[in-house]
């Protein structure tokens, strides 16, 4: 299994007060076609992004031992250090030339794109638990528009206005703003526009500005995932106008746009939403959707013959759909039902291939599912910021709002699919597997209420470093041993960037877990006080690269691949994820090995949340209970407290 990346992503306040653009409105009383108007093109600095640098080889290495050092004794430690020395001096050196090499005859992109999307698109697993992830939405703060036509018919407008600001080009570029006073700021965006791209970067970083790739961003609309024998492919027709809503396993066509490109009214698309969710349609007795969660070989093959059997026009208006809405019948009971449904659900009423599921339960609570291969989590968390502002604070409906007077009966399309006996067992078998996994699935989620982000930021601590060390001292206490960590981060501030691992698990953070779980009597609160101990970093993807080079090229696999050690350190037992948003409520993914747990976390300003998946032979509650305990212990300590036992 290949670990999914939901990111660390650079977190982006909503764009209020005087520097934010200004918000254009039609003459009718409703939003206008945009989000925003920006003064700088939204690809303006895409040309001259810096590319991402491949490390030395020397560097991967001693990094690469350092991960490896709290996970090893030292006999396993020695044999590790000689594949290393032989690697670096031989086949691993012959390997890091050819890819230099190949990279300065590719300045277009990073030298990690090209493998990364290979290893998602050869995948041949489920998408489903192995790679999606999701976020959800927090409510409406308004409760009244929290009533799933109003809110699904307020996300969906917004949704479609920050399609057509981004195609546009008037959506504000990403950019990370380490002194926004200065350049966040019209003042300077007038003059930066001025620039030309190719040398706009080096303008934003004169003022401590970094913008971010946006190459992925075209991928988020009217986008699919292909199952293909061997290797997937990524499907995009930006000329298709039409938005695909999943009810009941039911799937239903309409346009959102018309034919000048312009949004159709919300009143229309009120309307349409209306009389989808009235329809009285049982669901299907063999629901389609369950073929998306198949194997990916499987699915292909059964996807020629829903081909060959008259369904092509009605799974290209799916492949080709703005994106997929999906309504479900009942309303979220709990945080961990929420999570349940919005990573998972009963497998009828998603399309897991489509670069992103939009889903409103009954009550209004709603997520973006999304498929990884296409991208990561900055693009998918700007459009869920930017769409969760749009639609709260500048809503298209109000819950007074009357539906337009439509005729919904010919506007909106119901796909129906000619299924042969072949195709009926394909869908029954998948439901089972579909079923019998999720079982296995299991879900839970705290909130530490004691402090968050304000006070550990007091301390002159990292708020992320105490989550990490609260995960290795809660695994330490529940298995008494130190396991491969993962961590990811954002290499979007280069062009093409994707992702990087890093490792919190250092000899440091096992010393300090130690000393809290096993001789916490021994230490003083002032000895058992968390510091800034970095992970290690900007190896994983280095060696990877190296490797499906090796691939490539018929090389043998070189015996540092084959030292259980590496295979140890990217078996990835606990696999996390953070990231922060006022608009966020949870996030959340499955595990990415069998006997592993899938962390997602948020610290906030006063409390701390985290939602922890596991699968049977691993216990996300008593894990969250040791996670508890570790963050009791490290504030008792802050406090210069004695730690209970």
């Amino acid at each position: 299994m290949v670990p999914r990346l939901l990111l660390r992503a650079w977190p982006r306040g909503p764009a209020v007060g005087p520097g934010a653009p200004s918000r254009p409105l039609s003459a009718g009383s409703g939003p206008g076609q945009y989000l925003q108007r920006s003064i700088v093109p939204t690809m303006h600095y895409q040309d001259s992004l810096p590319r991402l640098p491949i490390p030395k080889l020397e560097d991967t290495i001693r990094r690469y031992l350092s991960a490896q050092k709290p996970l090893l004794d030292d006999g396993q430690f020695r044999k590790t250090e000689q594949f290393c020395k032989n690697f670096e001096n031989g086949i691993g050196k012959e390997l890091h030339e050819q890819l230099v090499a190949q990279d300065k005859q590719n300045k277009h992109t990073s030298y990690i794109s090209g493998p990364w999307f290979d290893m998602y698109l050869s995948a041949r697993d489920s998408v489903v638990l192995n790679f999606n992830p999701f976020m959800a939405f927090n409510p409406d703060p308004k409760s009244e528009y929290n009533d799933q036509l109003t809110r699904a018919t307020n996300m969906t407008v917004s949704a479609i206005r920050f399609l057509k600001t981004l195609r546009d080009g008037l959506l504000e570029p990403e950019v990370f703003h380490l002194n926004p006073a200065k350049s966040d700021t019209d003042t300077f965006k007038r003059l930066i526009r001025f620039v030309p791209s190719s040398l706009s970067w080096y303008g934003a970083y004169l003022v401590n500005a970094y913008p971010l790739d946006m190459s992925q961003y075209f991928r988020l609309f009217n986008s699919t995932r292909l199952p293909k024998p061997s290797r997937d492919e990524l499907f995009t027709d930006d000329k298709a106008r039409h938005l695909l809503v999943l009810r009941k396993g039911n799937f239903y066509i309409f346009d959102v746009l018309d034919q000048d490109g312009n949004i159709v009214s919300p009143s229309e698309i009120q309307a349409h939403l209306k009389y989808i969710l009235s329809d009285s349609s049982p669901a299907p007795e063999f629901p389609l959707a369950y073929l998306t969660s198949e194997n990916r070989d499987i699915w292909a093959e059964l996807r020629q013959k829903l081909m060959s059997s008259g369904n092509e026009e009605s799974l290209r208006k799916v492949d080709s759909a703005v994106f997929c809405l999906c309504l479900d019948d009942f309303p979220i009971k709990d945080l961990v039902h929420l999570s349940h449904n919005m990573l998972h659900g009963d497998g009828t009423n998603r399309w897991f291939d489509k670069s992103f599921n939009l889903i409103i339960a009954k009550d209004g609570s709603a997520a973006v599912h999304f498929e990884h291969s296409w991208g990561d989590g900055v693009a998918v968390l700007r459009f869920f910021n930017e769409v969760f502002k749009d639609s709260t604070q500048i809503p298209a409906i109000t819950p007074q709002s009357q539906p337009a007077t439509a005729d919904s009966t010919v506007t909106v399309q119901k796909l129906n699919f000619k299924l042969t006996d072949a195709l009926k067992t394909g869908i029954t078998a998948a439901k089972e597997k579909f079923d019998a996994t999720m079982k296995t699935l299991t879900i839970d989620c705290l909130q530490f209420q004691r402090g968050g982000k304000e006070f550990l930021k007091k301390q002159k601590l990292s708020p992320d470093a105490v989550a990490q060390l609260a995960f290795q001292m809660a695994f330490l206490r529940q298995y008494g041993q130190t396991v491969a960590t993962y961590e990811s981060c954002s290499t979007a501030a280069f062009k093409h960037g994707r992702t990087e691992t890093i490792r919190p698990a250092s000899i440091y953070t096992k010393r300090c877990s130690e000393a809290f779980v096993r001789e916490p009597s021994r230490h003083s609160a002032g000895e058992r006080r968390p510091s800034h101990w970095p992970g290690y970093t900007g190896f994983d993807r280095h060696l990877f690269a190296l490797r499906h080079l090796a691939a490539a090229k018929g090389i043998i696999l070189p015996e540092l691949y084959l030292d259980p050690a590496y295979g140890q350190i990217n078996h990835n037992v606990l696999s996390t994820s953070t990231l922060s948003s006022p608009a966020v409520n949870l996030g959340g993914f499955a595990p990415v090995v069998s006997d592993g747990f899938g962390v997602g976390y948020a610290v906030h300003g006063n409390w701390i949340g985290c939602n922890v998946s596991s699968y049977p032979g691993r216990n996300a509650r008593e894990f969250l209970q040791c996670v508890e305990k570790a963050l009791e212990d490290m504030f008792d300590a802050l406090e210069g407290k004695s730690i209970k036992s």
